[in-house]
């Protein structure tokens, strides 16, 4: 269900997508190569300057789901000393890749194994609370082993990073005090996980799940969505504002038509901001639709 001019402008900006995230100070630093944008800012969180990090997926304005590697993409993962792809079918191209491209003494750290998903779960992983902490912690501990000499370093590093997250720890738990049980819909699971975390129950499973997955969803799903904000039964419709098309921007009219708050959600972490802010901000537009 993607529009035309998406697919081609997203090819486009998906073609670039390998952009350096850090310059560091020491002569022989690791290299990781994140799949995503945030994994990548995961790295330097943990690695600082003792890491050069690159991030495949960076552009929060495409659609990761339309990426394809190329040349670039299989030289960065060629010479990583770490990798970290997220795993669950979201980032399938990494496993072909590195299989391709053998390293012995390569590190490959996957969202999914780390934290127990599998292929057929909501791949959205970085919105589940205890995974980056997860993949952090393992990140600390690789790179703990490839450099003893700085191990201090990636401990004090990661004890920062995990405190850098709080914040949002406590928002998510003041939300869930006082909102714990409404009903809620969305054009895609991309904030699934979230939205457990918060105790929502999540309308239209299957739609979403048809949607991810590039299929038309059923009249009768379309009619459920449909009812749902229509009748007010959903108080919240989160959509995934990097994915738009005709059925997106009309749900996003009737949402409006019948005074359901609207919040968009990204699957990249937009430029400029770090990782808790971009959660905190979501996190604060979802506070504010309930209000």
């Amino acid at each position: 269900m993607r529009d035309g001019l998406l697919v081609a402008a997203s090819a486009v900006a998906l073609s670039l997508f390998i952009l350096p995230l850090a310059t560091p100070a020491t002569a022989d630093p690791i290299g990781v190569v994140a799949a995503e944008n945030f994994y990548g800012e995961l790295a330097e969180a943990i690695g600082g300057t003792h890491v050069a990090v690159s991030a495949i997926l960076s552009n929060p304005d495409a659609d990761p789901h339309l990426f394809e590697a190329s040349p670039s993409t299989a030289r960065a993962l060629a010479d990583a000393d770490i990798v970290i792809a997220n795993g669950a079918d979201y980032d399938p191209w990494m496993e072909k890749m590195l299989s391709a491209s053998p390293r012995p003494n390569r590190t490959e750290l996957v969202a999914a194994d780390l934290t127990g998903h599998k292929s057929g779960d909501n791949p959205h992983l970085w919105y589940d609370p205890p995974t980056l902490p997860a993949v952090a912690k393992a990140l600390a501990a690789a790179l703990a082993k490839r450099d003893p000499a700085d191990a201090a370093d990636f401990a004090a590093n990661l004890q920062n990073f995990d405190a850098s997250l709080q914040p949002v720890v406590e928002k998510i738990a003041a939300i869930k005090s006082a909102h714990a049980g409404i009903e809620v819909t969305a054009t895609e699971p991309v904030f699934g996980y979230m939205a457990a975390a918060l105790g929502f129950k999540m309308l239209n499973d299957s739609f979403q799940l048809a949607v991810m997955n590039d299929t038309e969803p059923s009249p009768s799903q379309v009619a459920g969505f449909e009812a749902s904000l229509k009748s007010g039964e959903a108080k919240i419709l989160f959509y995934n504002s990097q994915v738009t098309d005709d059925t997106t921007t009309r749900l996003l009219a009737l949402a409006k038509a019948s005074h359901v708050p609207v919040v968009g959600v990204t699957e990249m972490a937009p430029a400029d901001t770090t990782i808790p802010a971009w959660f905190s901000g979501q996190l604060d537009a979802v506070a504010d639709a309930l209000k």
